[in-house]
């Protein structure tokens, strides 16, 4: 928001707003904004720390800007990450030329606990492995951007983006109608018309598009439903769906309903019991074999995670310049690989000054933050480091960029991360 002393143009109306809203109304307004949230059902799961696990998303009313440029920068360095992941997906499934020339080493893909050795061979419809691609952002100054990790399987959050602006739009119309503020309301549409873009050759009709759900228990139940509604699509679980022959069939109370694209919620685990995990109840039995005969879209495709393995991260500048014949517009975070021995050596003697992460981990799980652990939590990742180099990669402590936001107090700066 400031550029030294000065508060940034972007946010001048911004500031104007906020300095003439009294205290009791923002007050109400977060309370409205609450209760709206709890009455719509806006939460999220937390499993294993007791009490209800459903909790509200956290509201804040005090929107994060991006000029034009910064955000057009944003979108063509993003969309030009996803299309060098994508070529990347295309070629470990295939003739692995990036590895044959040396720019990643084999290990990484072909050992990689997310490289389904399954759908090795198998072209994915419009050969689209990553449909929604979720790439996380960090900001250290007024224009420099790095990516903080990728997610090309399930990336979830959009659903709370979409209710937050609707949200803000009831409560405040004036600061939409005195800001130019890109309208974002049509996601959902564009996500039913890019899935229903990659539906297989085989389908002859209007593609039919349903949301798979491990369900009701899952985390980001809500958005799944949300998804569903918004886009007007089934959500289904796999006990709703059924194979027969080279097409996966959705039972309704009007009788079988082929369907062409599924987007799938769910780990590659649990997607087909006769190929990946024999105990799955979440799953369809025989969907695999559909999907190799050409009968079905699977968005993402399954084996899409070896892309955003955090070992594989720190190639994805290469990828981009392997395949597409650019320069990344946006950089990484610098990264240590422990599996190099000189990386390892560093690491173990700095970290209480590293964010420590596991090359398989996701969602905050399997991490170390130096700066704010124990000397008991630093020597228990030590021992694993030590025992197990190779599941574990180390970044700096970015400077990162703070945003406005509402507390009890007042306005008070807080770190934020992005994921557009």
């Amino acid at each position: 928001m400031y550029e030294g002393d000065e508060i940034r143009l972007p946010y001048k109306g911004i500031e104007t707003w906020q300095k003439n809203m009294p205290v009791e109304l923002r007050t109400l307004k977060q309370a409205e904004a609450e209760a709206l949230f709890r009455r719509i059902g806006i939460t999220f799961a937390v499993y294993g720390e007791g009490g209800d696990p459903d909790r509200l998303i956290p509201f804040d009313m005090f929107p994060r800007v991006f000029t034009h440029r910064e955000w057009n920068k944003l979108a063509r360095g993003i969309k030009q990450r996803a299309r060098a992941l994508n070529a990347f997906l295309t070629d470990v499934y295939d003739r692995g030329e990036i590895v044959r020339a040396g720019r990643i080493p084999a290990r990484l893909v072909y050992r990689n606990e997310a490289f389904e050795k399954a759908v090795v061979g198998i072209k994915p419809p419009k050969s689209v492995y990553s449909h929604i691609v979720g790439i996380d952002l960090v900001r250290t100054g007024p224009d420099d951007f790095f990516v903080l990790e990728d997610n090309c399987r399930t990336p979830s959050g959009v659903s709370y983006m979409l209710e937050n602006r609707e949200i803000m739009m009831r409560m405040f119309p004036s600061l939409f109608r005195q800001n130019r503020i890109e309208p974002v309301e049509s996601y959902p549409e564009v996500l039913r018309r890019t899935l229903a873009s990659v539906a297989p050759m085989k389908c002859d009709r209007e593609p039919t598009v349903a949301i798979l759900t491990p369900g009701h228990f899952n985390s980001a139940y809500y958005e799944h439903s949300f998804l569903a509604d918004m886009m007007g699509v089934e959500l289904v679980e796999g006990q709703d769906l059924y194979v027969d022959g080279d097409f996966c069939y959705m039972r309704t109370t009007e009788g079988p309903r082929r369907v062409d694209v599924i987007y799938r919620r769910l780990d590659d685990a649990f997607l087909d019991p006769l190929c990946f995990r024999p105990d799955s109840m979440l799953g369809v039995p025989g969907l695999m074999n559909v999907y190799r005969s050409g009968g079905i879209a699977i968005a993402s495709a399954p084996g899409a995670g070896v892309a955003d393995d955090k070992a594989i991260y720190t190639f994805v500048p290469e990828m981009v310049r392997f395949y597409l014949g650019e320069e990344p517009i946006l950089q990484n975070v610098p990264t240590w690989q422990c599996a190099k021995p000189d990386d390892c050596r560093y690491v173990l003697a700095n970290l209480k000054d590293l964010v420590i992460k596991e090359v398989h981990g996701s969602g905050g799980y399997g991490m170390l933050i130096g700066p704010r652990a124990t000397t008991s939590e630093i020597e228990i990742f030590r021992s694993k480091i030590e025992e197990n180099p190779q599941n574990y990669i180390a970044q700096p402590t970015l400077a990162l960029s703070t945003c406005p936001t509402f507390v009890e107090e007042g306005i008070a700066p807080r770190h934020v991360d992005l994921r557009p």
